[in-house]
């Protein structure tokens, strides 16, 4: 755990969080995490494997939420076997926190529960790494306090996400100045680039996505110095069980992702 947190710390470049949004099945799974770690391989970025095994927010009551907890958790163990990655899947309930810390490396608190005590103290005391989703109705200098409750806890393995903020209803903002001023608090700051793109509360009851607003915000991200990405990714976005509306291609993640250290090499010179 110390091992991976100080490689997110201290990479000289940056790191990537990518999957998809659920886990769907062993067979999607394997496609997603064999294209994301060879390519991290070639291009020497660390990788942390990603995918839900529950989907708690959802628009509608018919959206799906999961292939059932105990299966998505064991396909989450194969890929972490067989790929030899970390893993990160979102936690709803303090009951969860302890069962998916059986699996998990990476603990996520999604952004509408960034404020829950009760759930951010049973994940810190899990003693994994805790990803800290920035609300999109908080500031950046209000998440100080969500990663204290993490570190009174003696858990001091903190990132935080930013993934923009409500502008109107149907539509999020990011004000990138919110990512030198998190890390400040001393943590690796990670620009989530597909949730941000995302457009919720849909009159259709399934959100909806701008997709081709990807590259500008990961390029942007890596320009003012985020210290990961977290990119949700599938071979075919509109057969997606869930947010596939702003996921990215998987067959895109290359080339985006050669741009973006070609990006940060050229900050570095």
């Amino acid at each position: 755990m110390k091992n991976l947190y100080h490689t997110l710390q201290n990479t000289s470049d940056f790191f990537l969080i990518a999957g998809p949004c659920a886990v769907e099945s062993q067979e999607n799974c394997f496609q997603i995490a064999k294209k994301c770690k060879t390519i991290t391989d070639e291009l020497g970025l660390p990788y942390i494997f990603k995918a839900s095994f529950e989907k708690a927010n959802r628009t509608s009551v018919e959206s799906f939420s999961s292939i059932g907890i105990e299966k998505s958790l064991h396909i989450l163990q194969q890929v972490k076997q067989h790929f030899n990655v970390p893993i990160l899947t979102d936690i709803h309930t303090e009951q969860q926190a302890e069962m998916a810390a059986e699996v998990a490396d990476v603990l996520q608190i999604p952004a509408f529960l960034c404020r829950q005590t009760h759930l951010l103290k049973a994940a810190a005391q899990t003693g994994k790494i805790i990803n800290i989703k920035k609300g999109q109705f908080a500031s950046a200098s209000t998440m100080k306090y969500a990663a204290e409750k993490i570190t009174h806890y003696n858990n001091k393995h903190v990132l935080i996400t930013e993934r923009g903020n409500s502008f109107g209803y149907a539509d999020l903002v990011v004000d990138f100045r919110n990512i030198p001023l998190m890390q400040k608090n001393g943590f690796p700051v990670i620009m989530d680039v597909t949730h941000s793109v995302q457009r919720p509360n849909n009159a259709s009851g399934v959100t909806g996505g701008t997709p081709q607003g990807i590259d500008t915000i990961a390029k942007a991200a890596i320009a003012v110095g985020a210290n990961g990405l977290f990119i949700e990714t599938h071979p075919e976005p509109k057969n997606a069980r869930s947010d596939g509306a702003n996921m990215l291609p998987l067959d895109q993640l290359k080339p985006l992702l050669k741009t973006l250290v070609k990006i940060k090499a050229a900050l570095t010179e």
